[in-house]
């Protein structure tokens, strides 16, 4: 099992306390940084960096693209993830994502990984003049094959149903060999088989038991044996999302959890995010999803639901999301009012006393899935022509 974190700017109006709204978006923002810059250094491989807009308090992330190489100078060793670009062309051209997807990969030094989506929420999609959401299933379809022949050398062109392009050079090409691992957002069951069909890793959350997704995850792992890669190569992955917190005083982590707006952000997941399915706990916004109280926590814990607590306590939950099949789980942490000292603090006792017990090989899967395809087929030739392409004005 491999760790990640998740960036997502949630902004809540509980943060303000009476300040300019600026000023604390400002401060979300660079938390954002200094969090990850720990994460980093306690030994979690990946950060994943989500896009929004419109979406108040819930994330306001809108520009990851800007982000993650801001972060990425920061870094050292750990890999930086768009959860995700969203690829429906109305929202972003996507010659212009396979050129910021080239660029995240050269400035990270080939620590780029391309997480993608079609946007889950009808307030970013309508923002963007797509009324039908299931045009966006489409749009996605049609965009996600035409990456790794952008990437390829020599001139690209296209005249599809939602986006064409005349023939033209898209640059730069990838630093990675041949290119950044693809992965796709999945918040409906059926995207976990189809992500295996094509051959990409999967990015999901966890609303309920490590137990609900393992069903999903097996249906991902039987079917990509028999992949036909939409990229160069297969991502074998499914990463799942969830919250963590961390502590030598397990009672400290307990109090701070049941405090920390848990239940006012997973509602406004579920009021912002409707494309996704609901489940029936969820009440209609703007009734809240209640937070832990004392004795709630105490039984998710036990039940292995929430990774809260002493380390050893994380340790047994995380085992849980093991057994599921997954390869990588990844924390939330800022999308709550957590204070960032806690959360620094959090990261840096799960990363000393429980990262290591699950993660012991140094190299991040993805690296070694894309290695293992170029020592089979060979490194790529990139070349430049002698004669500049004449293409039509």
């Amino acid at each position: 099992m491999e760790f990640g974190i998740f960036n997502s700017l949630y902004t809540p109006y509980q943060a303000l306390n009476g300040r300019d709204a600026a000023e604390v978006q400002h401060e979300r923002l660079m938390n954002e940084v200094e969090w990850t810059v720990a994460a980093d250094r306690a030994g979690f491989k990946y950060t994943w960096a989500t896009e929004h807009h419109f979406l108040t308090q819930y994330s306001h992330l809108s520009a990851n693209e800007i982000f993650l190489p801001f972060v990425a100078a920061r870094t050292e060793r750990i890999h930086l993830g768009t959860g995700i670009f969203n690829i429906t062309p109305p929202v972003n051209h996507p010659a212009r994502i396979a050129e910021r997807v080239a660029m995240l990969d050269h400035l990270s030094e080939g620590r780029f990984e391309f997480g993608v989506g079609r946007g889950s929420s009808s307030t970013e999609q309508q923002g963007f003049g797509i009324q039908d959401p299931e045009l966006t299933k489409e749009m996605a379809d049609e965009t996600l094959g035409q990456f790794r022949y952008m990437w390829r050398d020599g001139l690209y062109s296209y005249d599809g149903k939602f986006f064409s392009l005349p023939p033209r050079n898209v640059l730069p090409k990838p630093y990675s060999d041949p290119h950044p691992p693809i992965w796709v957002a999945a918040g409906n069951p059926s995207t976990f088989e189809k992500a295996a069909r094509l051959g990409i890793g999967v990015l999901c959350f966890t609303t309920g038991s490590p137990e609900m997704l393992k069903p999903l995850i097996e249906i991902y792992k039987k079917t990509i044996d028999d992949a036909e890669p939409v990229g160069e190569y297969v991502n074998n992955n499914v990463m799942i999302t969830s919250q963590m917190l961390c502590l030598e005083d397990g009672q400290k982590a307990r109090d701070i959890t049941c405090n920390m707006t848990s239940g006012y952000q997973q509602s406004l997941v579920f009021h912002y995010l409707d494309t996704f399915p609901k489940p029936p706990f969820v009440p209609d916004w703007p009734a809240l999803i209640p937070d832990f109280s004392p004795s709630d926590l105490e039984e998710a814990i036990a039940a292995g639901l929430t990774v809260t607590g002493t380390p050893e306590e994380c340790a047994r939950t995380v085992q849980g999301y093991v057994d599921t099949g997954a390869d990588q789980l990844c924390f939330g942490q800022l999308s709550t009012t957590m204070p960032i000292e806690v959360a620094t603090e959090s990261i840096e006792t799960f990363g000393k006393q429980v990262l290591p017990e699950f993660d012991k090989d140094p190299v991040h899967s993805t690296q070694r899935q894309r290695e293992a395809y170029v020592a089979k087929h060979g490194p790529t030739k990139r070349t430049l022509p002698d004669v500049l392409d004449t293409v039509p004005v």
